[in-house]
């Protein structure tokens, strides 16, 4: 009873235990998942923020190169500008101010850009429809010349249409050429009655402007591929850009989609430069008076509104700004270029497009959550698959265990019974108890016929030790089937006759053979004649069979006995098993027979099953393959 009682308490402390470590794994994969979420949330956040920064660098680098490209052939306009402006001298030698002050802004920024070849031509529309003038970089001089036919579109376009920074059809930079204003020294702000609108800004008067023709070979191949390698450089983002209408002007991986971080680029608004005035250029003009010098200027129109409290109430009025110039006579700036630009106009610039490969920040970053999850929850699920397999394992081996006791009893009474036969009737002889022959010949025929059984479980617990390590030998031969079957009835003949057991006997003629040891093989077929006779239930019919079927050879043995039940048809090849209906009817046996059978068929490359229904019978089939 405290066996019992001890054995229950072990089995619930084992049962807490996995339940306890069950539970921890589960609430640390909980715990994990809430910990992948959250990181892959950062994660994302923290990648779309360095995304749309490097994003933003690599549009402020393109424009800086774009930029002083265009800003730095800024010019003052006396330097284009003449008295006669409709024809130039043949010779052009008032021009020479110009190309000198020119080919030092070319030069400066050549000696500055790592793209050099960037800039193809320059050419110098002037106004009412004088000739163009094109630089030569051999003659290094503005000089009448070919002018290819986009460039030269490019005066109708532009004197048609608002005014461009950066034509895409021509890929070419325009700059105006404004006539030189005067200085203002002074703003005056005057009240005036409300509602009436502010003085509009007055544009500086255009004269001429300057083509700058890019070369799209040099972006396209040069400068944007460098970008690319420059702030993307793990080749996890698709690049694209595009120009005017979603024309695709770079897209080196293809098109994309639906974009993670998108800027502007070969934007001129004053804006977004970096940059107003370039020292380096200006400092080579130090003979030239440059008080009041301002390389651009921002013109837009504003509307300001102030109230005053007063006695009488509130007051609401508008103030115009008027802003004054200096006196005749004062003006203290050189003639200069103005760059003016407007919100409305000027701008068409081009779209940067970056995407994640993945087809979107969003979706790696969840693809790369799901893995990491997926890789925890294998870990989760190997750890539940080992403790469950330790359980298995350990309840597997207490059942064996359970079984090896039970199979030790059980033998140790198989054995007993046999043995105390033999010593009584030992015994009689021995104390003369009878001289009479025929009963010393009964002694002696039950001595033999335990000793038999005593040699045959001997046997049997051997060949069953010898399977199970591995050490047991076959001797395969090409065998007939036939003469195994009567082999196998010839060695359980006595019992059979003892039993008044009627065989029955059918074998197929002419059966091929089989590669078996003879030997093993009807010592299984023994096995399952001798289960067939403990658990007859009375009846005393069973049929031994051979037939070919479905390319086997199968052996039979059909009793019409107590059958076997559907759990146990399971687990009666198990060695040691015996069912609880065996056990509770006190029916002889140490369970080994039967997985003895087993080891025999699959050692033979067969196999062997049960075909069984309770109370009427059971048929055991093995089923060995032909030789060929």
């Amino acid at each position: 009873m405290v066996r019992s009682k001890d054995v229950m308490k072990g089995s619930w402390v084992t049962t807490f235990a996995v339940s306890g470590v069950l539970i921890v794994l589960t609430l640390f994969l909980g715990l994990q998942y809430n910990w992948l979420r959250q990181a892959s949330e950062a994660e994302r956040e923290q990648m779309q923020r360095r995304t749309e920064a490097d994003t933003k660098n690599f549009a402020d680098d393109f424009n800086r190169e774009m930029q002083a490209a265009y800003f730095n052939f800024q010019a003052v306009a006396g330097m284009w500008e003449r008295d006669d402006r409709s024809e130039f001298d043949e010779n052009y030698d008032y021009f020479e101010d110009l190309n000198v002050k020119f080919n030092i802004h070319y030069d400066d920024w050549k000696s500055k850009t790592p793209y050099p070849d960037l800039i193809s031509e320059f050419v110098f529309f002037g106004k009412n429809n004088a000739q163009p003038l094109k630089y030569s970089t051999q003659e290094r001089k503005f000089l009448p010349g070919e002018i290819a036919s986009d460039i030269l579109s490019l005066r109708a376009t532009i004197e048609s249409r608002p005014f461009n920074s950066f034509y895409e059809e021509s890929y070419a930079l325009v700059m105006p050429i404004h006539e030189p204003q005067k200085r203002f020294e002074r703003i005056m702000i005057r009240r005036g009655p409300a509602g009436v609108p502010p003085v509009p800004p007055t544009n500086p008067k255009r004269f001429g402007f300057l083509v700058i023709a890019l070369d799209p070979l040099v972006i396209k191949d040069k400068i944007l591929p460098d970008l690319v390698a420059k702030h993307f450089p793990e080749d996890n983002f698709r690049i694209a850009v595009k120009g005017k209408a979603d024309t695709p002007i770079f897209e080196p991986s293809g098109a994309v989609a639906e974009s993670d971080a998108e800027a502007e680029i070969l934007n001129l608004m004053p804006e977004s430069m970096i940059f107003l005035r370039d020292r380096g250029i200006w400092s080579q003009f130090q003979s030239e008076k440059r008080q009041g010098l301002v390389v651009s200027e921002h013109v837009e129109s504003k509307t300001f509104t102030h109230t005053e409290s007063s006695d009488t109430g509130n007051r609401t009025g508008t103030f115009t700004v008027e802003v004054k110039p200096k006196e005749d006579g004062q003006t203290s700036v050189k003639a200069r270029t103005s760059v003016i630009a407007t919100t409305s106009e000027g701008i068409d610039p081009w779209t940067l497009q970056v995407q994640h490969k993945a087809g979107s920040i969003e979706a790696f970053a969840r693809g790369e959550f799901l893995k990491s999850f997926f890789i925890g929850l294998g870990v989760y699920l190997l750890l539940v698959g080992a403790i469950a397999a330790i359980v298995l394992s350990a309840l597997r081996s207490k059942r064996f265990a359970q079984r090896q006791i039970d199979f030790v009893s059980s033998v140790s009474h198989e054995f007993r019974t046999p043995l105390a036969v033999i010593y009584s009737a030992g015994e009689n002889l021995a104390d003369g108890v009878t001289d009479d022959r025929d009963q010393v010949t009964r002694y002696g025929n039950l001595i033999k016929g335990e000793g038999r059984k005593l040699s045959s479980m001997v046997e049997q617990i051997l060949q069953f030790a010898g399977a199970r390590s591995g050490k047991r030998r076959y001797n395969f031969l090409a065998v007939n089937v036939a003469s195994v079957v009567d082999a196998a009835i010839d060695e359980c003949r006595p019992i059979l006759e003892e039993k008044d057991f009627d065989v029955e006997k059918s074998v197929d003629v002419g059966l091929p053979s089989v590669n078996a040891d003879p030997e093993a093989l009807s010592t299984a077929v023994q096995n399952l004649i001798s289960n067939a006779v403990k658990y007859s239930n009375g009846s005393k019919w069973i049929r031994v069979s051979a037939a070919n079927g479905a390319g086997a050879i199968k052996l039979s043995v059909e009793d019409r006995g107590i059958g076997i039940g559907g759990g146990d048809l399971k687990q009666i090849f198990e060695p040691f098993y015996r069912s609880k209906e065996v056990v509770d009817a006190q029916i002889h046996g140490n369970g080994l027979g039967l997985a003895l059978v087993k080891e025999i068929a699959e050692a033979h490359g067969g196999k062997v099953g049960a075909k069984s229904e309770v109370g009427k019978g059971s048929e055991f089939i093995i089923e060995l393959p032909i030789q060929d």
